[in-house]
């Protein structure tokens, strides 16, 4: 029987054609890479487009929370006794603290982090504000104890930021800060409120 429907062989593409367009294929797939998947996925921006688009600061922030999630779970784990309970040098808040007042500065290299963390019993309030000396850190406010690895109040890169959050749960709950500037910067955090202690965790 014949099949009028196969191509004749002068139809088929050439090896150079098929060459052409595997080339072609690569190319786009790496730029697309580069464009779109490296800002986006791991605030990596070798073209400048993603901080155009904003893809940088997605990406950025995907990577913060992961090396956050990693850091609170080994953090977590570190701070468990082999049964699983509580170890003894974690906090234990019994009741809600009097009304204290301080003032923290920290100073972070490029492309270095650290974390300050605020003892607070839950309902408990705390004003606060905060500035970096020069240009913007990438900060994330949050809580954890040993029940909760991670709640999330608020998230950005900001140079200064204030306001007033309100404990979920007893426990630790503060800032983590990093710095993605190519320039060293001190960030100088104001709180005032009712909580047991504050320090920095690094």
């Amino acid at each position: 029987m014949h099949n009028a429907n196969i191509p004749d062989h002068a139809e088929l593409p050439s090896t150079a054609k098929l060459i052409k367009s595997t080339i072609i294929a690569i190319i786009a797939a790496a730029v697309i890479l580069v464009t779109l998947v490296l800002p986006a996925e791991y605030g990596i921006d070798p073209t400048g487009l993603g901080k155009l688009t904003g893809l940088q600061r997605m990406g950025e922030i995907k990577v913060a929370l992961a090396e956050e999630a990693e850091e609170n779970e080994a953090a977590t784990i570190a701070g468990l006794d082999g049964n699983g309970e509580q170890a003894a040098d974690l906090p234990i808040i019994e009741s809600a603290s009097d009304m204290k007042t301080d003032e923290m500065s920290v100073t972070l290299d490029p492309n270095k982090s650290t974390e300050i963390k605020i003892t607070m019993a839950k309902g408990t309030v705390v004003d606060f504000s905060w500035s970096t000396s020069t240009g913007e850190a990438f900060y994330d406010l949050h809580g954890d104890s040993s029940e909760v690895n991670y709640h999330i109040y608020e998230k950005g890169t900001e140079a200064t930021m204030e306001g007033t959050f309100e404990a979920a749960f007893d426990g630790n709950h503060g800032w983590y800060w990093k710095n993605r500037t190519d320039t060293p910067i001190t960030i100088t955090l104001n709180t005032s409120g009712q909580y047991q202690s504050i320090k920095e965790m690094n």
